[in-house]
């Protein structure tokens, strides 16, 4: 059973998804998923903290950050406006059999291209792709297919990529795999009443040792994690339906009105009824 994100980016033509976040977006903390698509983001403005799989670093305006394929990946900005390209890889497969047997690479994780990017002309490429995506202007298609080639040329011809050494990251595979299933518990029984030990249950591991490794993994505590993802859910239904405050407190998994005020002002820096207001 997957949980990871399934969404379906873009057309089924053309699958290319681009999502602009800042403050009054539901996402605008990214919360730790995954998926089988290749993800660019770039940092208008601001920092943004992200982790992918266990490895933490600071992005700032400027910067973009490439996420490979199947990576655990979750983010918490500051003063931050971001911008998500997703795309699959398995679009770009052409029939040359050394273009896909690299993008095959990439898509199995045997190889993976280095998640922050350097070099003028490799940024600059990023960037032409983002702003193609967004503008749309007539045969923006074929343009985009060439810059994403251009772009993994360029990972190429500057050496930031690698290949992974069979046996020296089973351990630590192993930890992303247990971070997996423990997100995709969550995911499907955030609405629901669910304890400490719970959430611990599908990694296998004590609940003690448990929230070790998830504060070493996500850097948050489980609970910390689960309040934020839930307040994530209730703002989709703030923008998108017509319930009431009550009712999105309980079908989000609050089973206490005043505790997701609380904990909504915490974690959106404003009330769930301002929330809804402003963000019309």
């Amino acid at each position: 059973m997957s949980f990871n994100e399934l969404k379906q980016h873009g057309t089924e033509d053309f699958p290319f998804g681009i999502y602009v976040i800042d403050k009054d977006h539901p996402k605008y903390e990214m919360a730790f998923h995954w998926h089988a698509s290749v993800e660019i983001i770039r940092i208008i403005k601001g920092k943004l903290f992200i982790t992918l799989n266990n490895n933490s670093f600071t992005a700032k305006d400027g910067d973009v950050v490439f996420v490979n394929p199947e990576t655990i990946h979750g983010a918490t900005p500051y003063e931050c406006e971001y911008e998500c390209l997703v795309f699959p890889l398995s679009f770009f497969k052409s029939g040359n059999r050394t273009c896909d047997r690299f993008l095959e690479d990439l898509s199995d994780r045997n190889c993976k291209l280095d998640f922050m990017p350097s070099g003028i002309e490799l940024i600059a490429c990023a960037d032409d792709l983002f702003e193609t995506v967004k503008a749309r202007e007539n045969g923006y298609q074929f343009i985009t297919i060439g810059l994403v080639y251009r772009l993994i040329g360029l990972f190429m011809k500057s050496d930031q990529y690698s290949y992974e050494t069979k046996g020296l990251t089973d351990k630590n595979d192993q930890k992303v795999l247990k971070l997996k299933k423990t997100l995709a518990f969550i995911r499907e029984n955030f609405d629901k009443e669910i304890s400490l030990d719970e959430i611990a249950s599908p990694s296998g591991f004590s609940t003690k040792y448990f929230c070790s490794f998830f504060k070493e993994m996500t850097g948050k505590s489980a609970i910390e994690y689960l309040n934020s993802y839930r307040v994530e859910r209730a703002c989709r239904k703030l923008l998108g339906s017509d319930q009431t405050i009550t009712q999105i407190a309980y079908g989000s998994g609050f089973n206490d009105l005043s505790y997701f005020i609380k904990t909504f002002k915490r974690i959106k820096g404003c009330s769930p009824s301002d929330y809804r207001k402003t963000s019309v």
